[in-house]
């Protein structure tokens, strides 16, 4: 009976983090980047699950884009739940992303910033009128292991990727600005973050092996280990949970 926003929708974990509140019996607005098949994903949970599924394609980059989104759901008039999923995470022809720290430029710093941070920090201002006059209103924030941690650098010898600091920097920031919002919007709206360790995505043998040797649980995760603390965060299980963070890395950071 509750209604849900969730950012990059269309990504793997966010695909799950859509199914599982969409099996609890709440209606769904996903959002992804334009270029995003958000509608395959859409029309599946809404034939499968008897919710209902709204699509928004928005570049959560672009201030203007992200005031349109904003205007947009004030009008529509509820929402009680948001996942703030959507991040730049970079890619190998990403320039100045995942090279040596001397490589690493400051227009791709500022995307990262803007995407994983400034943009989190405009959809919850922006909506949290939504947000409050829900009675039930919960915002999750996914944040990262390298939010809380430094890399290990030794997991990325032999291979070519990297860890740059734009990344660990807006998780950091994001986790900063969960605890600052829950001490301000509370007690009408609970605000709490998740922290994913390494999720197994067909990376170079030698990063598995390495990581999964540090992990007390003995591997990586999978977007499936996720779906319990979303349920629990989402939901009222949580009713007295505000700005903390779960860290759900199989032990690594231990």
């Amino acid at each position: 009976g509750r209604r849900a926003l969730i950012t990059g929708a269309n990504g793997s974990l966010g695909g799950v983090i859509a199914e599982t509140l969409g099996e609890l019996g709440a209606d769904l607005i996903l959002l992804d980047l334009p270029d995003k098949p958000l509608s395959i994903l859409g029309n599946e949970i809404q034939e499968s699950m008897d919710v209902d599924v709204a699509v928004e394609l928005c570049d959560l980059e672009l201030q203007g884009e992200r005031e349109r989104l904003i205007a947009k759901l004030l009008e529509g008039g509820k929402l009680d739940i948001l996942i703030n999923n959507a991040a730049l995470v970079g890619t190998s022809g990403l320039k100045g992303w995942g090279v040596p720290f001397a490589e690493q430029s400051i227009d791709t710093w500022r995307r990262a910033i803007e995407i994983n941070l400034t943009s989190v920090f405009h959809l919850c201002q922006g909506l949290m009128p939504l947000m409050q006059s829900s009675g039930s209103g919960s915002i999750v924030n996914i944040g990262s292991i390298y939010g809380e941690f430094g890399p290990d650098w030794a997991a990325y010898e032999g291979t070519e990727m990297g860890n740059p600091a734009a990344y660990g920097v807006s998780k950091g920031g994001l986790l900063q600005l969960t605890r600052w919002l829950a001490t301000t919007v509370a007690p009408r709206v609970r605000v709490n973050a998740i922290c994913p360790g390494g999720i197994a995505r067909n990376q170079p043998r030698a990063f598995v092996d390495y990581y999964e040797s540090r992990t007390p649980m003995g591997r990586m995760a999978k977007e499936d280990d996720f779906r319990g603390a979303i349920a629990f965060l989402a939901s009222d299980m949580s009713a007295y949970m505000t700005g903390q963070r779960l860290l759900i890395d199989g032990g690594w950071g231990v």
